[in-house]
């Protein structure tokens, strides 16, 4: 190929690529209506800072439950598969944008061959060929298809990465909660513990009463029923215990095993109220959000890219090389050789299989804005179902501390009147059983609250900043 020929094929390759088009829409968000403040929300509160804002060291003070938290960031199985899709999303990336350039091969061979034209050696010949070349290979993105193409993959890398950072937000709550879930647990088996010691007192003193004829073998068999469902609301806390932890060490990727505790449960920070900030916000805060945005992008470009079969498909070919039967004169001008070509082709018929692609990938759109919009109601729903949570639990844990120290006051009285001879063990037995249930109940209001505030800081989007 001379000179002159070659720069006229560059630029006939760079003014038909100058000339492509695009085809297809370009993506707008749906319309989504956003109210002023979260159903739920603290007056005064719309305009202030969200707790979100915050990186989970400042928001959890609990310095083992940090330790946990950290260690489920680095190990968490989600986690590490969700980092492994970000990176077969750039890999894929990588393979749909290559389609917009050139493919160029080498190709280097040699033959040889030997024939015999009678029976004598001297009449065989030997023939060899040798060849050395390249090719190159250009489907022209007249209308966009491969641009799309490239767009949409762009945007499923963010929709991965988005999707990571979802996944730390589950793991982060996901920690703290079940954190405080064993918290709740080991309170529960202090009260169960203390509990059966008082009872076995109780069961004690009781037996000392009947063997002096002061009271009946009823009461020592009801004060045995007292025992005897403490210690097994014991062993059933214990395995509870036991399973929790289990669930904690597969969030940290561990084999089962202990998990350590800091702080009781009575001792972690609450604040009285928690700054939700503007739901606005919440649009560009929460991962999952960002997520189904940008997999509608994707969607979205697609349908250009379907598009796009409508139209002409332009290839552009080339070779050149040389070959000769001598290494020799392998290089020289006569050997050398050279094609170029170009091609079109447009599809006439192929029994609508391109308008149903395009009406294929419309309606994927379609789904994917749908699925946009319900992500962004849910999120609200969620805010304020964690929002009203938390202050319904603040409430009823005050009533169940009202309630505890009622029926502590009712267990005492209770038994005076035992001693005194003025009530039967019964009323000894079923005060003490409202007050173990009563303290039960304040161990799992205190847990319930916890965990709304830990749902307040995951379903507002925090939790993936570092």
């Amino acid at each position: 190929m001379s000179r002159r020929s070659l720069q006229a094929a560059v630029l006939l390759m760079a003014g038909v690529a100058a000339g492509c088009a695009t085809v297809g829409p370009d993506c707008t968000r749906p319309d989504v209506e956003v109210s002023d403040a979260f159903r739920g929300q603290a007056a005064g509160d719309a305009a202030s800072a969200s707790i979100a804002d915050e990186t989970w060291t400042n928001v959890f003070a609990d310095e083992p439950l940090r330790g946990l938290i950290a260690a489920a960031l680095a190990r968490n199985y989600d986690l590490r598969i969700a980092a492994s899709r970000v990176l077969q999303a750039r890999a894929q990336y990588g393979i749909t944008r290559s389609n917009q350039f050139p493919s160029i091969d080498a190709e280097v061979g040699a033959q040889g061959q030997r024939t015999s034209i009678g029976t004598s050696d001297d009449e065989a010949r030997t023939i060899g060929v040798a060849r050395i070349g390249a090719s190159a290979s250009w489907d022209v993105d007249f209308w966009g298809r491969f641009r799309r193409a490239t767009e949409a993959a762009r945007a499923e890398i963010l929709a991965t990465e988005w999707g990571r950072r979802a996944v730390m937000t589950s793991v982060v709550s996901d920690v703290a909660s079940g954190y405080y879930q064993l918290l709740a647990l080991d309170l529960e088996l202090e009260i169960a513990t203390r509990t059966l010691a008082t009872r076995e007192e109780s069961l004690r003193i009781t037996r000392i009463r009947e063997a002096g004829g002061a009271t009946s073998l009823v009461d020592v068999r009801q004060a045995e029923q007292l025992v005897s469902g403490a210690r097994a609301a014991i062993i059933d806390l214990q395995r509870r215990i036991e399973q929790q932890e289990n669930f904690l060490s597969l969030l940290l990727g561990d084999n089962p095993g202990p998990i350590p505790r800091g702080g009781s449960l009575t001792d972690q920070r609450r604040p009285p109220e928690v700054p939700a900030g503007l739901p606005s916000a919440l649009l560009a805060r929460r991962p999952d959000i960002q997520q189904a945005e940008q997999l509608l992008v994707a969607a979205n470009a697609d349908i250009g890219a379907a598009r796009a079969a409508y139209f002409p498909q332009v290839t552009l070919t080339g070779s050149g090389g040389a070959a000769s039967t001598a290494l020799s004169a392998l290089f020289t001008g006569p050997a050398a050789a050279w094609t170029a070509a170009a091609t079109a082709l447009q599809p006439i018929f192929n029994a609508g299989r391109v308008r149903s692609g395009v009406e294929l990938a419309r309606a994927r759109q379609e789904e994917a804005a749908a699925a946009y919009q319900l992500v962004i109601k849910s999120a609200f729903r969620e805010v304020a179902d964690a929002l009203v949570a938390y202050r319904r639990a603040r409430e009823f844990r005050d009533t169940q501390q009202q309630l505890v120290a009622s029926a502590q006051d009712a267990r005492r009285l209770a038994d005076l009147r035992y001693q005194g001879g003025a009530a039967s063990y019964l009323e000894v037995l079923d005060s003490d059983t409202r007050l173990f249930a009563a303290e039960l109940d304040l161990a799992e209001a205190q847990r319930d609250e916890v965990q709304a505030f830990v749902e307040i800081y995951r379903a507002l989007g925090g939790g993936w900043r570092e």
